[in-house]
């Protein structure tokens, strides 16, 4: 029987290679769908249904890190890359059961392991497809070699991060960068899909060129880097609990303008809960922290809603300035239902899936921007595949 370890070493390296299995096994699944889906169709078209699949399951993939974050699951499993040692929960069951019965109310619970482990799966199930893709382009004429090594590099960076979240136990500042991280790893695929190089996936149209003016090219520019900051700012919100520091909107402890305190709100290097000094953080930090994210929500949707309009005057771009707008309704639908409703799950978690389907759809239109001009494209009814 196991003995029972509330407190284990955060790096256990001896269940690394049952769990690399269990990722190869479950890159396994989507890569035999594709190898039958287009058994007909040549090796190129093949690599890049794989890539759009991969891209979908690497946006479940940030949808589900927001579950484990959401659940206060981040350090269901307080070691790493296993759960006390072992590659599951099954085999952990006992220390997990002695950390659960001395917090009762603390991280680590049965259903919390569960969650976390399943996290750390699905993200080795997504590196070890992105490792085959970089495999496949290598061996494939004109397909993206930088672009499929770059990704490589990121999803292997990304799951260091993901390594520090749990030993730095969320540590605000590695948490956000985990989730910009997510994004940016997005970001990369989106670009695989849209720009495959002389070829595209067998039946699926690719997106057409656009021509803009350069303001439109400086609003692109403008929104994508908003956003960004935006996500960091959200992520901050989230990994420092403090979405209910204001319970009401549009006045925040009714008033346009609280008690705030921006010096400890955003001292970066910090561990959870404390200054940088040792000291706990105040309430008027956690009012900071939200109320920046809510005003900065404003200049995102001021510079993203005057992209839409813009990109909507473009013929071929005018099913991505829908995409804009419905996703930016969407964000400011759920932000505000986190606010009212006391944070409800499936409302955070569509905040998140909101923000990472605007960085796919930005994406996209900087690529079509950024295309060969002697590259042949079809018409915009592609976006409802790609973006």
């Amino acid at each position: 029987m196991q003995v029972a370890t509330p407190n284990p070493a955060l790096y256990d390296l001896s269940p690394l290679a049952p769990m690399l299995l269990a990722g190869l096994l479950l890159a396994l699944v989507p890569l035999a769908w594709v190898a039958w889906r287009h058994r007909h169709g040549s090796p190129v078209s093949r690599v890049q249904a794989l890539t759009l699949l991969t891209l979908f399951l690497t946006f479940d993939l940030v949808l589900f890190g927001a579950f484990t974050r959401l659940t206060d699951s981040g350090l269901g499993c307080p070691d790493w890359p296993g759960c006390y040692g072992t590659a599951s929960p099954l085999g952990a069951s006992a220390s997990i059961e002695a950390a659960q019965t001395a917090l009762p109310d603390g991280p680590v619970t049965q259903r919390k392991a569960w969650i976390e482990m399943i996290h750390r799966y699905l993200a080795m199930g997504v590196g070890a497809l992105i490792l085959l893709l970089t495999v496949f382009a290598w061996t494939t004429p004109r397909a993206q070699h930088g672009w499929t090594l770059a990704t490589l590099i990121w999803v292997c960076i990304q799951g260091a991060f993901g390594a520090l979240t749990v030993t730095m136990k969320l540590f605000p500042a590695i948490v956000t960068l985990h989730l910009l991280g997510g994004l940016v790893l997005l970001a990369l695929l989106t670009v695989l899909v849209v720009r495959p190089g002389d070829v595209s996936v067998s039946g699926t149209a690719q997106l057409p060129v656009a021509h803009v003016s350069a303001a439109t090219r400086w609003l692109l520019g403008l929104g994508f880097a908003a956003l960004l900051v935006q996500v960091a700012l959200g992520g901050w919100v989230s990994t420092n609990y403090a979405v209910l520091a204001c319970s009401d909107f549009p006045r925040c402890q009714g008033s346009f303008w609280p008690p705030m305190d921006f010096t400890q709100g955003f001292e970066v290097w910090r561990p959870l809960g404390m200054t940088g000094g040792g000291e706990h953080i105040n309430f008027a930090a956690l009012t900071a922290i939200h109320f920046v994210h809510r005003a900065w929500a404003l200049v995102v949707v001021g510079l993203l809603g005057a992209l839409a309009w813009n990109l909507n005057r473009v013929a071929p771009l005018r099913s991505a300035s829908r995409w804009l707008a419905g996703l930016l309704g969407l964000q400011v639908a759920t932000g505000l239902a986190n606010v009212v409703l006391g944070w409800p799950l499936a409302a955070a978690v569509l905040h998140t899936g909101g923000a990472a389907a605007l960085v796919v759809v930005l994406t996209c239109v900087v690529c079509v921007l950024r295309s060969p001009a002697g590259q042949t494209r079809s018409s915009a009814s592609s976006w409802g595949a790609t973006a």
